[in-house]
């Protein structure tokens, strides 16, 4: 589920795995911001695979049209964002039609759902 629009499948395993208290921080938070980033990943390499294909005009999604806004504004800066339910595939994959780099991409990418993580164990772990 932690790969798709609905919120909750790496969290709730996150969060219990954080108040069971048998796993380091660093490892949990390390493999589940693993986890979710290369999910983020593969959908920004969706969209650039699907860009060849179809022109930009076919992105008629609000979210879509809403990602591309945001990425044309602040470019790769506004994947920090792609933790969050909901916007983060359609940034992601925006970010891959529009061919932003790579490498910024997946900074900004695991900063985010490094974040998230980090977030998450300070409120269960």
């Amino acid at each position: 589920m932690a790969a798709t629009l609905l919120p909750g499948g790496s969290e709730v395993v996150f969060a219990l795995l954080a108040a069971q208290n048998v796993h380091s921080p660093s490892l949990l938070i390390g493999v589940a911001t693993l986890g979710n980033t290369l999910g983020g990943m593969v959908t920004l390499g969706m969209g650039r695979l699907l860009a060849r294909r179809y022109p930009m005009r076919a992105l008629e999604k609000p979210s879509h049209q809403r990602a591309s806004r945001w990425l044309h504004k602040y470019g790769p800066l506004s994947l920090l964002w792609s933790w969050v339910p909901v916007i983060g595939d359609p940034l992601c994959f925006v970010a891959g039609w529009l061919r932003l780099n790579f490498l910024l991409a997946l900074v900004f990418i695991t900063m985010g759902k490094c974040a998230r993580y980090a977030a998450l164990w300070s409120v269960t772990g």
